[in-house]
């Protein structure tokens, strides 16, 4: 009776084991909701339409921006107001064009997303 009890108690650990790892691996958790909502306004925004992702398409990568402004502490406010009011000779002779439409509370968004992202990779 000993034997069979424990072939009994072998086959549910086997059988629990077994649906562990079937079981699909949790998602990763999202950008946060800031962040997220940055990158929904880059994109609604055409951002892309300029800037790539990591290095200069007619404006600087996005990676390349957040790299640059990475230790600046007033770098959120700055680049917010640059969204907003545009800017001209910071990345050579490119000129930004303001968006006024764009209120604060986004262009911040929009900026924190920017600084969220990783340095562009070496070349």
């Amino acid at each position: 009776m000993g034997l069979v009890l424990a072939a009994a108690l072998v086959l549910v650990l086997l059988v629990w084991l077994g649906q562990q790892s079937l079981r699909a691996p949790a998602a990763p958790a999202g950008p946060p909701p800031t962040q997220q909502a940055g990158w929904t306004l880059v994109q609604d925004q055409y951002c892309l339409r300029c800037h790539g992702m990591e290095f200069t398409h007619v404006g600087p990568g996005f990676a390349q921006i957040a790299q640059r402004y990475r230790g600046d502490p007033a770098a959120l406010e700055r680049l917010a107001l640059k969204i907003r009011e545009g800017s001209a000779g910071v990345w050579g002779r490119k000129l930004m064009p303001r968006n006024p439409r764009i209120n604060a509370e986004d262009a911040q968004a929009m900026a924190a997303w920017v600084l969220s992202q990783p340095d562009p990779p070496a070349q």
